[in-house]
Protein backbone atom coordinates (compact mmCIF):
# COMPACT_ATOMS: atom_id res chain seq x y z
CA UNK A 1 0.00 0.00 0.00
CA UNK A 2 1.19 3.52 -0.63
CA UNK A 3 2.64 5.64 2.18
CA UNK A 4 -0.48 7.62 3.00
CA UNK A 5 -0.35 11.04 4.62
CA UNK A 6 -0.44 10.09 8.29
CA UNK A 7 1.44 11.78 11.16
CA UNK A 8 4.14 9.80 12.91
CA UNK A 9 3.35 7.75 16.01
CA UNK A 10 4.10 9.22 19.43
CA UNK A 11 5.22 7.74 22.72
CA UNK A 12 2.79 7.24 25.55
CA UNK A 13 3.57 9.55 28.51
CA UNK A 14 5.25 7.97 31.50
CA UNK A 15 6.99 5.13 29.75
CA UNK A 16 6.91 1.86 31.73
CA UNK A 17 9.90 0.10 33.23
CA UNK A 18 10.66 -3.60 33.00
CA UNK A 19 10.12 -5.82 29.94
CA UNK A 20 8.34 -3.10 27.93
CA UNK A 21 10.80 -0.30 27.19
CA UNK A 22 8.62 1.84 24.90
CA UNK A 23 4.91 2.23 24.14
CA UNK A 24 4.11 3.73 20.75
CA UNK A 25 0.68 5.34 20.30
CA UNK A 26 -0.70 5.21 16.75
CA UNK A 27 -1.54 8.23 14.64
CA UNK A 28 -4.63 7.82 12.52
CA UNK A 29 -5.64 9.11 9.11
CA UNK A 30 -9.03 8.89 7.40
CA UNK A 31 -8.72 8.03 3.72
CA UNK A 32 -12.39 8.31 2.84
CA UNK A 33 -14.41 6.27 5.32
CA UNK A 34 -11.46 4.00 6.04
CA UNK A 35 -8.87 4.68 8.74
CA UNK A 36 -5.24 3.61 8.94
CA UNK A 37 -3.38 3.66 12.25
CA UNK A 38 0.43 4.01 12.07
CA UNK A 39 2.89 2.97 14.80
CA UNK A 40 6.10 2.74 12.75
CA UNK A 41 8.10 4.77 11.98
CA UNK A 42 8.04 7.06 15.01
CA UNK A 43 10.42 9.74 16.20
CA UNK A 44 11.40 7.56 19.14
CA UNK A 45 11.74 4.30 17.21
CA UNK A 46 12.46 4.05 13.50
CA UNK A 47 12.68 0.26 13.19
CA UNK A 48 12.08 -2.95 15.13
CA UNK A 49 14.42 -5.52 13.61
CA UNK A 50 13.92 -5.04 9.85
CA UNK A 51 10.36 -3.66 10.27
CA UNK A 52 10.43 0.00 9.20
CA UNK A 53 6.72 0.67 8.69
CA UNK A 54 3.61 -0.75 10.34
CA UNK A 55 -0.02 0.24 9.73
CA UNK A 56 -3.23 -1.25 11.04
CA UNK A 57 -6.00 -0.93 8.45
CA UNK A 58 -9.52 -0.48 9.80
CA UNK A 59 -11.57 -2.16 11.07
CA UNK A 60 -14.09 -0.63 8.71
CA UNK A 61 -17.42 -1.47 7.15
CA UNK A 62 -17.60 -0.64 3.46
CA UNK A 63 -21.14 -0.27 2.17
CA UNK A 64 -22.37 -1.75 -1.13
CA UNK A 65 -20.70 -0.02 -4.05
CA UNK A 66 -17.79 1.23 -1.95
CA UNK A 67 -14.28 -0.14 -1.85
CA UNK A 68 -10.56 0.49 -1.50
CA UNK A 69 -8.66 1.81 -4.51
CA UNK A 70 -4.93 2.22 -4.00
CA UNK A 71 -3.75 3.15 -7.49
CA UNK A 72 -0.44 1.88 -8.93
CA UNK A 73 2.57 3.22 -7.04
CA UNK A 74 6.26 2.24 -6.80
CA UNK A 75 8.54 0.75 -4.14
CA UNK A 76 12.28 0.15 -3.84
CA UNK A 77 14.55 -1.34 -1.17
CA UNK A 78 11.89 -3.09 0.91
CA UNK A 79 9.39 -5.93 1.10
CA UNK A 80 5.71 -5.25 1.75
CA UNK A 81 3.78 -7.71 3.91
CA UNK A 82 -0.01 -7.61 3.64
CA UNK A 83 -2.03 -9.60 6.18
CA UNK A 84 -5.82 -9.37 6.47
CA UNK A 85 -8.07 -10.17 9.42
CA UNK A 86 -11.32 -9.58 7.48
CA UNK A 87 -12.29 -8.81 3.91
CA UNK A 88 -10.38 -9.19 0.65
CA UNK A 89 -8.12 -7.15 -1.62
CA UNK A 90 -6.93 -7.67 -5.19
CA UNK A 91 -3.17 -7.25 -5.66
CA UNK A 92 -1.74 -6.49 -9.11
CA UNK A 93 1.90 -5.71 -9.81
CA UNK A 94 4.35 -4.94 -12.61
CA UNK A 95 5.58 -8.56 -12.61
CA UNK A 96 2.16 -9.52 -13.94
CA UNK A 97 0.99 -10.94 -10.61
CA UNK A 98 -2.74 -10.92 -9.99
CA UNK A 99 -3.51 -12.27 -6.52
CA UNK A 100 -6.64 -12.13 -4.39
CA UNK A 101 -5.58 -11.47 -0.79
CA UNK A 102 -7.71 -13.28 1.79
CA UNK A 103 -7.62 -13.40 5.62
CA UNK A 104 -4.86 -15.54 7.12
CA UNK A 105 -2.68 -15.59 4.00
CA UNK A 106 0.70 -13.86 3.70
CA UNK A 107 1.50 -11.79 0.64
CA UNK A 108 5.18 -10.87 0.66
CA UNK A 109 6.21 -8.55 -2.16
CA UNK A 110 9.94 -7.88 -2.48
CA UNK A 111 10.47 -4.57 -4.25
CA UNK A 112 14.26 -4.71 -4.46
CA UNK A 113 15.41 -2.62 -7.45
CA UNK A 114 11.84 -1.53 -8.15
CA UNK A 115 8.25 -2.72 -8.45
CA UNK A 116 4.85 -1.11 -9.00
CA UNK A 117 1.58 -2.45 -7.57
CA UNK A 118 -2.04 -1.61 -6.87
CA UNK A 119 -4.48 -2.82 -4.24
CA UNK A 120 -8.21 -2.61 -4.84
CA UNK A 121 -11.42 -4.17 -3.56
CA UNK A 122 -12.45 -7.08 -5.84
CA UNK A 123 -15.54 -6.31 -7.93
CA UNK A 124 -17.77 -8.84 -6.16
CA UNK A 125 -16.76 -7.60 -2.69
CA UNK A 126 -17.26 -3.99 -3.80
CA UNK A 127 -20.74 -4.83 -5.04
CA UNK A 128 -22.02 -6.26 -1.78
CA UNK A 129 -19.81 -4.39 0.71
CA UNK A 130 -18.44 -5.83 3.92
CA UNK A 131 -15.76 -5.63 6.57
CA UNK A 132 -12.09 -4.87 5.95
CA UNK A 133 -9.26 -4.94 8.47
CA UNK A 134 -5.68 -6.11 8.73
CA UNK A 135 -2.09 -4.94 8.83
CA UNK A 136 0.50 -3.85 6.35
CA UNK A 137 4.19 -3.82 7.20
CA UNK A 138 7.33 -2.88 5.33
CA UNK A 139 10.53 -4.83 5.92
CA UNK A 140 13.78 -3.08 5.01
CA UNK A 141 16.12 -5.23 2.92
CA UNK A 142 19.79 -5.75 3.87
CA UNK A 143 22.19 -3.55 1.90
CA UNK A 144 23.33 -6.55 -0.15
CA UNK A 145 19.71 -7.20 -1.19
CA UNK A 146 18.44 -3.66 -1.79
CA UNK A 147 18.86 -3.99 -5.57
CA UNK A 148 17.72 -7.61 -5.84
CA UNK A 149 15.24 -8.51 -8.57
CA UNK A 150 11.61 -7.86 -7.53
CA UNK A 151 9.53 -10.85 -6.49
CA UNK A 152 6.08 -11.75 -5.16
CA UNK A 153 5.49 -14.65 -2.76
CA UNK A 154 1.98 -15.79 -1.78
CA UNK A 155 1.35 -18.28 1.04
CA UNK A 156 -2.21 -19.43 1.70
CA UNK A 157 -3.63 -19.62 5.20
CA UNK A 158 -3.41 -23.42 5.26
CA UNK A 159 0.31 -23.39 4.38
CA UNK A 160 1.34 -21.43 7.48
CA UNK A 161 2.15 -23.20 10.79
CA UNK A 162 -0.61 -22.88 13.38
CA UNK A 163 -0.41 -23.33 17.15
CA UNK A 164 -3.70 -24.19 18.90
CA UNK A 165 -3.67 -24.74 22.66
CA UNK A 166 -6.31 -23.87 25.30
CA UNK A 167 -7.33 -20.36 24.25
CA UNK A 168 -4.26 -19.74 22.12
CA UNK A 169 -4.33 -19.53 18.33
CA UNK A 170 -1.03 -18.38 16.80
CA UNK A 171 -0.08 -18.38 13.12
CA UNK A 172 3.64 -18.14 12.30
CA UNK A 173 3.82 -15.72 9.37
CA UNK A 174 7.61 -15.43 9.14
CA UNK A 175 10.55 -16.93 10.99
CA UNK A 176 10.47 -19.49 13.78
CA UNK A 177 8.34 -19.54 16.91
CA UNK A 178 7.69 -22.28 19.49
CA UNK A 179 9.46 -24.84 17.30
CA UNK A 180 7.52 -24.07 14.12
CA UNK A 181 8.96 -22.47 10.98
CA UNK A 182 7.11 -20.41 8.38
CA UNK A 183 7.73 -21.26 4.70
CA UNK A 184 7.78 -17.55 3.81
CA UNK A 185 11.26 -16.64 2.49
CA UNK A 186 12.94 -13.63 4.11
CA UNK A 187 16.21 -11.80 3.35
CA UNK A 188 17.28 -11.42 6.99
CA UNK A 189 16.31 -12.91 10.35
CA UNK A 190 12.65 -11.93 10.72
CA UNK A 191 9.92 -12.85 13.19
CA UNK A 192 6.24 -12.21 12.53
CA UNK A 193 3.45 -14.04 14.38
CA UNK A 194 -0.31 -13.38 14.53
CA UNK A 195 -1.64 -14.31 17.98
CA UNK A 196 -5.17 -14.63 19.34
CA UNK A 197 -5.33 -15.17 23.09
CA UNK A 198 -8.54 -15.80 25.01
CA UNK A 199 -9.54 -13.68 28.01
CA UNK A 200 -7.71 -14.79 31.15
CA UNK A 201 -5.09 -16.79 29.25
CA UNK A 202 -1.35 -16.20 29.50
CA UNK A 203 1.67 -16.92 27.32
CA UNK A 204 5.40 -16.30 27.72
CA UNK A 205 7.41 -14.54 25.00
CA UNK A 206 10.89 -16.06 24.59
CA UNK A 207 13.86 -13.87 23.66
CA UNK A 208 14.27 -15.69 20.35
CA UNK A 209 15.40 -12.65 18.31
CA UNK A 210 17.29 -9.51 19.30
CA UNK A 211 14.58 -6.91 18.67
CA UNK A 212 10.88 -7.53 19.28
CA UNK A 213 7.63 -5.65 19.63
CA UNK A 214 3.97 -6.49 20.20
CA UNK A 215 1.33 -4.68 18.17
CA UNK A 216 -2.03 -4.95 19.93
CA UNK A 217 -4.72 -4.99 17.25
CA UNK A 218 -7.74 -5.61 19.52
CA UNK A 219 -8.54 -6.35 23.15
CA UNK A 220 -6.50 -5.46 26.23
CA UNK A 221 -3.44 -7.21 27.62
CA UNK A 222 -1.34 -6.96 30.76
CA UNK A 223 2.44 -7.29 30.99
CA UNK A 224 4.30 -7.06 34.30
CA UNK A 225 1.22 -5.58 35.99
CA UNK A 226 0.76 -2.86 33.35
CA UNK A 227 -2.42 -2.79 31.25
CA UNK A 228 -2.15 -1.90 27.55
CA UNK A 229 -4.90 -0.64 25.24
CA UNK A 230 -5.60 -1.63 21.62
CA UNK A 231 -3.61 0.05 18.87
CA UNK A 232 -0.39 0.36 20.86
CA UNK A 233 2.96 -1.08 19.85
CA UNK A 234 4.95 -2.33 22.84
CA UNK A 235 8.68 -2.43 22.16
CA UNK A 236 10.23 -5.13 24.35
CA UNK A 237 13.54 -4.70 26.14
CA UNK A 238 16.43 -6.77 24.74
CA UNK A 239 16.55 -10.20 26.37
CA UNK A 240 13.25 -9.71 28.25
CA UNK A 241 10.92 -12.70 28.40
CA UNK A 242 7.59 -11.21 29.48
CA UNK A 243 4.36 -13.05 30.17
CA UNK A 244 1.37 -11.65 28.26
CA UNK A 245 -2.04 -11.96 29.93
CA UNK A 246 -5.20 -11.29 27.94
CA UNK A 247 -7.75 -9.22 29.86
CA UNK A 248 -10.22 -9.61 26.98
CA UNK A 249 -10.13 -11.81 23.92
CA UNK A 250 -7.06 -10.17 22.36
CA UNK A 251 -5.37 -10.22 18.98
CA UNK A 252 -1.78 -9.09 18.60
CA UNK A 253 1.21 -9.44 16.34
CA UNK A 254 4.70 -10.27 17.56
CA UNK A 255 7.28 -8.82 15.19
CA UNK A 256 11.00 -8.19 15.00
CA UNK A 257 14.30 -9.79 14.07
CA UNK A 258 17.95 -8.90 13.83
CA UNK A 259 18.73 -5.16 13.63
CA UNK A 260 19.08 -3.86 10.09
CA UNK A 261 22.65 -3.28 8.90
CA UNK A 262 22.88 0.49 9.15
CA UNK A 263 20.54 3.49 8.90
CA UNK A 264 17.77 3.65 6.33
CA UNK A 265 16.15 6.62 4.64
CA UNK A 266 12.43 6.49 3.98
CA UNK A 267 10.69 8.84 1.56
CA UNK A 268 7.15 8.19 0.38
CA UNK A 269 7.22 4.54 -0.79
CA UNK A 270 11.00 4.29 -1.12
CA UNK A 271 13.44 2.83 1.42
CA UNK A 272 17.21 2.84 0.92
CA UNK A 273 20.56 3.12 2.67
CA UNK A 274 21.39 5.82 0.07
CA UNK A 275 19.81 9.25 -0.34
CA UNK A 276 21.05 9.29 -3.93
CA UNK A 277 19.21 6.04 -4.71
CA UNK A 278 15.96 7.55 -3.45
CA UNK A 279 16.50 10.63 -5.60
CA UNK A 280 16.99 8.36 -8.61
CA UNK A 281 13.78 6.48 -7.81
CA UNK A 282 11.89 9.78 -7.54
CA UNK A 283 13.18 10.85 -10.96
CA UNK A 284 12.38 7.45 -12.48
CA UNK A 285 8.78 7.49 -11.23
CA UNK A 286 8.24 11.08 -12.32
CA UNK A 287 9.58 10.23 -15.81
CA UNK A 288 7.46 7.03 -15.97
CA UNK A 289 10.50 4.76 -16.27
CA UNK A 290 9.14 2.12 -13.86
CA UNK A 291 7.39 -0.91 -15.38
CA UNK A 292 3.62 -0.68 -15.63
CA UNK A 293 0.98 -2.83 -13.97
CA UNK A 294 -1.05 -4.82 -16.54
CA UNK A 295 -4.78 -3.96 -16.57
CA UNK A 296 -4.08 -0.59 -14.89
CA UNK A 297 -4.08 2.84 -16.51
CA UNK A 298 -3.95 5.03 -13.38
CA UNK A 299 -0.96 5.95 -11.22
CA UNK A 300 -0.29 7.93 -8.05
CA UNK A 301 1.82 10.98 -9.00
CA UNK A 302 5.06 11.79 -7.21
CA UNK A 303 4.06 13.72 -4.07
CA UNK A 304 5.48 17.04 -2.96
CA UNK A 305 7.18 15.96 0.26
CA UNK A 306 10.36 17.20 2.00
CA UNK A 307 13.51 15.10 2.25
CA UNK A 308 14.71 12.50 2.38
Amino acid sequence: MSYLDCPEAQCEPGQPQGPVELVLVPRSSDIGGFEVHRVLPSRQRRLVGPFIFFDQMGPAHLGPGNGIDVRPHPHIGLATVTYLFDGELMHRDSLGTRMRIRPGAVNWMTAGSGIVHSERSPDDIRGRGGELSGTQAWVALPRSEEETAPDFSHHAKGDLPLIEDDGLLARVLAGQWHGLSSPVPTRSETLYVDVRLGAGKRIGIPASVEERAIHLASGRIKIDGQEHAPGRMLVLAPGAEPVVEALDDARWQLLGGEPIDGPRYIWWNFVSSSRERIEQAKADWDAERFDRVPEESERIPLPDLPGP
